[in-house]
């Protein structure tokens, strides 16, 4: 176990003030709003001496998959359960760099579990909560040295010789319950060394590649932070290699996709929504990301359903509709959670409102309730046997899932991605749709920035100081103290 300062942003003896606030005409979004912060609020659980915000819907651990980036999520609401999501997995970095999986709370006991990766949604909400917290020294030093080992463990551990593509060596490697393309494939894998006596296992993955790149190129963000170009290089560098190795291994110039290959370097055919997961982690080029959406993300025959973004193309043999805890098929809370990222870091934000629009009312046609999965097809919430990591057999019954945390923080962030304000590093985002009259605000510290808009105009303040009135339908992004910082943005 590392030692690391637990408290990050103190100023004198008080947590920095963050708030976060939606008034809105429109009685759905509002009580999108309303609902789920009243229900993330049954998901802030004592861990010992720290306060977290656990998955929800039935998962009462932090997980490496969601938690950092669901800590960052709701950093406007408490920023001591946002730094702990995140430091918590530092905290618990084993010496030679492998981050738990998840960690649980079990009669009083911290326990970090490493028995899978379950994914890495965490370095660029690490690097932001640094921005959040007040640009702490100490704290982005700890980050940096995390990241490091991370770098290290996964090319010790997870590299294949003969690709250079690392490697997944179980299911909840990549969080993928149940996915039907992993055949014989373990749940968990405790050791270091590689399986063997597998189909797919070890496999070349694109995942556990991205990962790599995201921790690479997160140093090299640091690395400019601090003025060391050096080290800058260095990273860099190191995340392009990886970038090209994904390429060169992985992308199918063909079939404008990614496809993970078998233990036995035979290339896995399905189509998966993993190349959007590469997007969130950008190790994809702009001409990999283009090609992509509007090959296959935008195919309705494939991603582009009536609720889009399944887990697997609707078209392919692997997919399964199924109403269980099960990533052959419905779309995932999770997925809409990272969509967000992925598809702004490309340029596509028109896009990000788009599946914005149709999963906010998903959910207000569901009845609010906010369970892990939905039906692709319908758009229906899968509301019943999402608990369980096995597939029910006929007669099982489990209770109905809600406060799911993933699914609340994505119809969150979709909110203030496109009726509110979101900080994103040293940068605020203002964002208006077109047609919906409201008024954001978010406290920072001791700053408050306010959005408000009629459907027609939209007006930002800092302060109480008006910054700019710009057309609805546009973002406008600044500075932290409200200087312009680019042209403004078309949301669609």
């Amino acid at each position: 176990m590392r030692t690391i300062i637990g408290l990050y942003v103190k100023t004198g003896n008080e947590w920095m003030e963050t708030g976060s606030s939606f008034q809105t005409k429109n009685e759905r979004r509002q009580h999108i709003f309303d609902s789920c912060l009243d229900k993330l609020r049954g998901n802030l659980q004592q861990f010992g001496a720290y306060r977290v915000l656990v998955e929800g819907g039935g998962y009462q651990k932090i997980w490496l998959e969601t938690q950092p980036m669901g800590g960052e999520m709701y950093a406007g609401v408490d920023m001591e359960a946002a730094l702990n999501n995140s430091l918590l997995f530092l905290r618990y970095q084993r010496e030679d760099g492998r981050m738990p999986g998840s960690i649980a709370f079990r009669d009083g006991v911290l326990v970090p579990e490493y028995n899978k990766f379950q994914g890495f949604c965490f370095p660029w909400h690490a690097l932001n909560l640094y921005y959040l917290c007040g640009r702490d020294a100490e704290y982005l030093g700890a980050l940096r040295e995390g990241l490091q080992g991370m770098h290290q463990y996964l090319t010790k551990y997870r590299k294949n010789p003969a690709t250079g593509v690392l490697q997944s060596f179980c299911v909840y490697d990549t969080g993928e319950d149940n996915a039907v393309r992993f055949a014989d494939s373990p749940n968990y894998w405790t050791e270091d060394a590689r399986p063997e006596g597998y189909r797919i296992v070890p496999m070349d993955s694109m995942d556990v590649t991205s990962w790599d790149f995201a921790a690479c190129d997160t140093l090299r963000e640091i690395a400019a932070i601090l003025k060391d170009e050096r080290e800058e290089r260095k990273w860099n560098q190191c995340a392009q290699q990886i970038r090209d190795t994904l390429r060169t291994a992985l992308w199918d110039d063909r079939l404008d996709a990614c496809f993970d290959r078998d233990a036995h370097g035979h290339v896995m055919p399905q189509l998966i929504h993993n190349n959007l997961r590469c997007m969130y982690w950008e190790s994809f080029s702009q001409n990999m990301a283009d090609r992509f959406v509007e090959k296959h993300l935008l195919n309705p025959k494939e991603f582009w359903t009536r609720l889009p973004l399944p887990s697997v193309a609707v078209s392919d043999p692997d997919f399964r509709n199924a109403p269980e805890n099960n990533w052959s098929g419905q779309c995932e809370g999770l997925t809409f959670q990272r969509a967000i990222l992925a598809l702004e870091r490309y340029g596509k934000t028109e896009i990000m409102t788009e599946i914005g629009r149709k999963f906010l009312d998903a959910l207000a046609d569901g009845g609010y309730v906010y369970p892990q999965q939905f039906d692709p097809l319908t758009g229906k919430p899968t509301i019943v046997g999402m608990i369980s990591h096995a597939p029910l057999k006929p007669g099982d019954t489990e209770p109905a899932q809600d406060a799911y945390g993933p699914t609340m923080l994505a119809a969150l962030e979709y909110l203030a991605h496109m009726e509110g304000i979101d900080i994103e590093f040293d940068h605020v985002l203002f964002s208006a749709v077109q047609g919906e009259t409201f008024e954001a605000a978010r406290k920072w510290g001791e700053h408050e920035y306010v959005l408000s808009s009629d459907g027609v105009t939209a007006k930002a303040y800092l302060d109480g100081r008006l910054l700019s009135a710009f057309p609805a339908g546009c973002r406008m992004v600044t500075g932290t103290d409200g200087v312009p910082a680019s042209e403004l943005v078309r949301l669609g």
